[in-house]
């Protein structure tokens, strides 16, 4: 009896649930295409260049020493005496140890610095999907894990018009 019971309250339940599902306006965001078409990602980027470029540059320096370096230990190697190659030897590794440390030290401070930039434009997309769900009065904006949304709910085309208004 008890089942019966509960078996109709679920089936009124569902009935009602689904005459309100059928009244929300629901839409579609792809994040991922509004974030590479930005103008605050490019922004970004070229930030994130300027900025890194030189560091970049010294790195890509002092491994084409080491390199060289190498290359004149492995040609006169046979020429050199032992306490001169051995001299070169511990040059060279002093040079590798610091070009990795700064290596690690460039990726930490890149990747700390990307993580800032990438989370200033995540959030001025959301500031544009927020505008766009109370101005066009959505229900229920999903972003990710949509397998498969009607073009017509796709809202992607109007946040990116949205962003590209917003100050940077």
């Amino acid at each position: 009896m008890k089942t019966k019971a509960a078996l109709f309250l679920g089936l009124g339940l569902a009935l009602t649930a689904t005459a309100s599902v059928a009244e929300l306006k629901i839409g579609v965001v792809n994040i991922n295409a509004v974030l590479e078409k930005s103008t605050q990602f490019e922004e970004a980027k070229r930030r994130m260049d300027q900025k890194f470029l030189p560091r970049k540059k010294q790195l890509e320096s002092q491994q084409s020493e080491i390199q060289t370096m190498d290359e004149k230990l492995s040609k006169d190697a046979s020429v050199m005496g032992d306490a001169e190659r051995r001299k070169m030897e511990k040059e060279i590794q002093g040079k590798v140890r610091d070009a990795k440390r700064a290596q690690q030290e460039f990726m930490e401070d890149f990747n700390a610095s990307r993580n800032e930039e990438l989370g200033k434009v995540q959030r001025h997309i959301l500031e544009a999907i927020r505008a766009i769900a109370k101005d066009d009065k959505f229900d229920l904006l999903l972003t990710e894990g949509v397998i498969y949304s009607n073009q017509d709910i796709d809202v992607t085309a109007q946040v990116q018009k949205k962003l590209s208004s917003m100050p940077k």
